[in-house]
């Protein structure tokens, strides 16, 4: 009976423990998670910016043929903001947009000859100086760069637009006359580099070819009804709050 008693516990002593066994229910073991390293451009930001600005600017009359250039340059100064998008394999994408102040401007004086731009733009005196302005300047562009790690080497390309004035003086009697105030509507692409100096200052420094248009301006009495066309480059610094 005790033989029989013995076998018997050990029997249900070993089903037991095979239960036991099987009823363990073995977790994996997470793989370590892939952190991206170094700095991440991800993040909306938004800066200042300062720099210079030249060109070509014309004028032209729609009734003869002449025609009255300027080079204006000056400074350029504003905000601007966008966000940034950076991919797994470096590249970066994002959508960027500025305005600015500009004291952008050129001048050129001409005689009053039938063979220059007085004979047809200015009432008829012995000499005028002409003024195209860039009063100010926006544009709204898409970027794409590489990110080494902190720096960032990008080129963009967008819609610019651009307010722009031109005017005179007639110089034998000193008036002035306005040949009309619009905003121009072009295009714009450049190439500029930024660095993170910390996880939220970044710095820009960027160079920009801008092509304002050209916009048909009404005459009246005086004035022929004529064209105005602005180009510019400008080279610009900036430092920006990335969040």
């Amino acid at each position: 009976m005790k033989k029989i008693l013995l076998a018997t516990g050990l029997i249900l002593s070993t089903s037991v423990a095979a239960f036991a066994a099987d009823a363990v229910v073995y977790e994996p073991v997470p793989a370590a998670e892939i952190v991206p390293t170094g700095f991440v451009w991800t993040g909306g930001y938004v800066g200042l910016q300062a720099g210079y600005a030249w060109g070509k600017g014309r004028t032209w009359s729609n009734v003869e043929p002449v025609t009255l250039d300027v080079d204006p340059d000056g400074f350029i100064g504003g905000i601007y903001a966008g966000y940034n998008y950076q991919a797994s394999n470096g590249l970066v994408l994002g959508i960027d947009a500025d305005a600015t102040y500009t004291d952008v401007k050129g001048s050129e004086t001409v005689w009053d000859t039938p063979d220059d731009v007085a004979a047809a733009l200015a009432v008829g005196d012995d000499s005028a100086t002409f003024t195209q302005e860039l009063r100010w300047s926006g544009a709204v562009r898409g970027r794409i760069g590489y990110a080494m790690d902190r720096f960032l080497p990008y080129v963009a390309g967008g819609v610019a637009l651009g307010r722009i004035k031109t005017h005179g003086v007639d110089n034998e009697v000193g008036e002035s006359f306005d040949l009309g105030t619009k905003t121009h509507v072009g295009w714009t692409v450049g190439a500029g580099a930024e660095y993170a100096f910390t996880d939220n200052v970044i710095g820009r420094a960027e160079y920009r070819y801008t092509d304002f248009g050209k916009e048909e301006y009404a005459g009246n009495e005086d004035i022929d009804s004529h064209t105005t066309k602005l180009r510019t480059h400008d080279v610009r610094l900036g430092i920006a709050f990335k969040f």
